[in-house]
């Protein structure tokens, strides 16, 4: 079944999204992958992350009670993500998923893959940036 984003040109998608325009129920981790691809490719590493840290803080607060936004996972998906579109054969978002089914289907196991800690429920990586401390992004 196709997602709901993918009804939304990567234009669409950026403006309703960095406009806190995008229903909540439509920003699935499936989509939060596709924005960090959107960005990353249109304005380069940097630029995606102070972007998206941005933008999901503050749909974050717009939508939620401003806790779930986490710092840290937000940085560590954007870097992972942009590895992966480094080593990618394909050239949009779709084939990037069908090259590495792991992006959509163990995220998770990504992440835990760089850190011990668990960064999904460590307050302090919700505020602050922490860096990997099993393995780097690169």
């Amino acid at each position: 079944m196709t997602e709901k984003h993918h009804l939304l040109t990567n234009d669409e998608f950026e403006e309703k999204f960095s406009n806190c325009d995008l229903p909540a129920v439509i920003f699935t981790h499936e989509a939060h992958l596709r924005l960090a691809y959107i960005y990353i490719n249109k304005y380069g590493l940097d630029t995606a992350i102070d972007k998206l840290s941005i933008q999901i803080a503050d749909c974050d607060n717009k939508y939620g009670d401003g806790t779930k936004y986490n710092k840290t996972l937000t940085i560590a998906s954007t870097k992972i993500m942009c590895h992966f579109i480094g080593k990618a054969q394909s050239t949009d978002f779709n084939s990037l998923l069908r090259e590495f089914p792991k992006l959509k289907l163990d995220f998770a196991g990504i992440i835990k893959s760089h850190y011990a800690l668990d960064i999904f429920n460590s307050d302090k990586a919700k505020q602050e940036f922490l860096e990997p401390d099993l393995a780097s992004f690169n």
